[in-house]
C-alpha cells in the first residue's frame, strides 16, 4: 500500500506508548509539583518556540532541493518533527491536566502525602534513605524523586513518623520504619 493512504496515528493512544511507571492510573489526577509542572512548561516552551520553527526551516531547505525519495535531511527531518508534534501534544495534555500541589503548604502535618520528603531505614540493612514523593511526569530516582504511583509511595502514604511499613517491592517484601517526614 503507498504511504499517502495510511493514517498517522492521530495521538490518541499516546499514553499506551509510555512505560506502566509514567502511565496515571484510571480516574487518577494529575498530581505534580510546581517544580514538575514549571519544567514541563519550559519543555513545551523550548519545543515550540526553538526546535520546532528551527526544524520546520530546515525540512523547508532539503525540500527545496529536489528529489525527496533519498534526501536524508527531509526525510529525518520530517521524522523528527513527527516526534516533535507528538511530544508537544503528549505536554499540552499532561499540563492541562495537571493538579499542582505545593509541598510547602503542607507543612507541620506528620503524615506523609504526595509532595512529602521523607526518610526510612531499611530495617533489614538498617540504611537509611531519603525520597520525595511527586508526580508521574518528575519521578527520577537519581535525584532522589519517587512517582506516587510507585510501590514504595503508595505504601507509606498516611504513615506518620515511627510507623513500620512493609510492602511488596520488584525485590521482593521490605519492611521500613518512617524516620523523617518534610515538606519542602
Amino acid at each position: 500500500m503507498n504511504k499517502a493512504f495510511v493514517k498517522e496515528g492521530d495521538g490518541a493512544d499516546e499514553d499506551e506508548e509510555l512505560a506502566p511507571a509514567q502511565r496515571l492510573p484510571a480516574g487518577s489526577k494529575n498530581y505534580m509539583t510546581r517544580r514538575g509542572y514549571d519544567a514541563l512548561r519550559v519543555e513545551l516552551d523550548q519545543l515550540v518556540r526553538i526546535e520546532r520553527p528551527k526544524l520546520v526551516e530546515t525540512v523547508a531547505w532539503a525540500a527545496g532541493n529536489g528529489d525527496r525519495s533519498e534526501n536524508g535531511d527531509y526525510i529525518y527531518g520530517k521524522k523528527r518533527l513527527r516526534e516533535i508534534d507528538r511530544r508537544i501534544r503528549f505536554l499540552i495534555k499532561r499540563i492541562e491536566s495537571a493538579e499542582v500541589v505545593d509541598p510547602e503548604r503542607q507543612q507541620g502535618l506528620e503524615q506523609v502525602f504526595f509532595g512529602a520528603t521523607l526518610s526510612f531505614c531499611d530495617l533489614d540493612t538498617d540504611e537509611i534513605q531519603t525520597w520525595q514523593i511527586v508526580g508521574v511526569d518528575e519521578a527520577d530516582a537519581a535525584q532522589g524523586r519517587i512517582s506516587w504511583i510507585s510501590p514504595l509511595a503508595r505504601a507509606v502514604l498516611k504513615a506518620k513518623i515511627g510507623d513500620v511499613v512493609r510492602f511488596q517491592s520488584p525485590a521482593g517484601m521490605r519492611e521500613i520504619e518512617i524516620v523523617d517526614v518534610q515538606y519542602v
